[in-house]
């Protein structure tokens, strides 16, 4: 088969999407083991034709990047007008699998996409007017795809109840790991036993009532705080108590992960909450939202704690630290059952389905 893959979101630095992107061409490229040609295509930005291929680097595959000046504009016309057909861009193929950013036509074969949440759809207040008139597009057309994967089953059965997505066309592709996130190697020395919590500053993702749950430990940690700047009302993260750390490479995340006494996700809502899984990889016991949508992500293996109560995530803390040894034993096991493999294996196993 010829499989063509959206790789649009990687000319920005790698974040929740992104990161899946690229460990699951990753994983798909060693599924087929070179039994199939695979193009990983996107119309980008010149800033675009170089961030790809370094996030692609190391990856046995054709790159099929068309440079193009306001690149976004072209990618939604060009999804919504609905031609000319992708074909006419990129040759005959059997599938072609689109990401977050665009939804162009085709004239045949397989058609696929992943859908990582409903956030636009369910939250619309958490998110901003651009994203939710993009997404809900997306929405629209993905019911017309003859497959669509999802992270975890959670989304799934948001896809099939709010979409009307056919139950057999969804798939479950729970994300990987990155080697980088393991519990051996350096670790990260903030001065003091630290939190650490990693997330875009956004509303969804709850940090300031992670930082209300910190002022009730009344400077027993740090809060280390890392990830790139969102949008809306930023939360308070200043004090001689909190360190924030800004957007990190993942060599520098896996030390504060490994150096972290606790590492706590708060968020109100993931389609998956990797973050989680991350962190215990690197041998950390982890506090989580105890919102369903982060059942899977932290499995038997966190400590839980409503994200609306800053008592309760404090007294998750404090409990983490109790359990240590217990939990990260725990989270290491957890853990190792999430593969990019297994991501690219999934996504080949349905299109040969399809195709055939």
């Amino acid at each position: 088969m010829r499989i063509v893959f959206d790789v649009s979101p990687l000319s920005h630095p790698l974040t929740g999407v992104g990161n899946y992107i690229r460990g699951s061409l990753g994983g798909l490229v060693e599924a087929a083991a070179r039994r199939h040609e695979i193009v990983a295509f996107a119309p980008t930005s010149p800033a675009g034709r170089k961030a790809i291929p370094r996030a692609l680097a190391g990856l046995d595959i054709e790159l099929k990047l068309v440079a193009l000046p306001f690149s976004q504009r072209w990618r939604d016309a060009w999804s919504r007008l609905g031609r000319p057909p992708l074909e006419r861009v990129v040759g005959a193929f059997d599938v072609f699998h689109y990401s977050d950013w665009m939804y162009p036509p085709q004239a045949s074969g397989v058609r696929a996409t992943t859908i990582h949440d409903l956030v636009p759809l369910r939250f619309p207040e958490w998110t901003t007017a651009k994203t939710q008139s993009m997404h809900n597009a997306k929405y629209a057309d993905a019911r017309t795809c003859d497959l669509v994967f999802v992270n975890s089953d959670y989304t799934g059965a948001d896809v099939v109840e709010r979409l009307g997505v056919p139950r057999e066309r969804v798939r479950v592709a729970r994300p990987g790991l990155k080697p980088e996130f393991r519990p051996d190697g350096e670790r990260s020395d903030l001065g003091r036993p630290y939190v650490l919590t990693v997330a875009t500053l956004e509303p969804r993702k709850n940090l300031g009532t992670l930082a209300q749950a910190h002022r009730l430990l009344r400077g027993r940690l740090l809060l280390a705080a890392a990830g790139g700047s969102g949008w809306g009302e930023q939360p308070l993260l200043a004090g001689p108590d909190i360190v924030r750390l800004d957007f990190v490479s993942d060599e520098e995340l896996a030390r504060l992960y490994r150096g972290a006494a606790v590492a706590v996700y708060p968020s109100r809502f993931e389609g998956f909450g990797m973050p989680i899984v991350e962190a215990m990889a690197c041998g950390v016991p982890v506090v989580a939202s105890s919102h369903p949508s982060m059942d899977e992500a932290a499995g038997a293996a966190a400590v839980r704690a409503d994200p609306d109560s800053p008592a309760a995530i404090a007294a998750a803390i404090e409990e983490a630290l109790d359990r240590r040894e217990e939990l990260v034993e725990k989270g290491l096991a957890h853990a190792a059952t999430f593969s990019w493999r297994s991501v690219g294996e999934t996504f080949l196993a349905a299109y040969e389905e399809a195709a055939g």
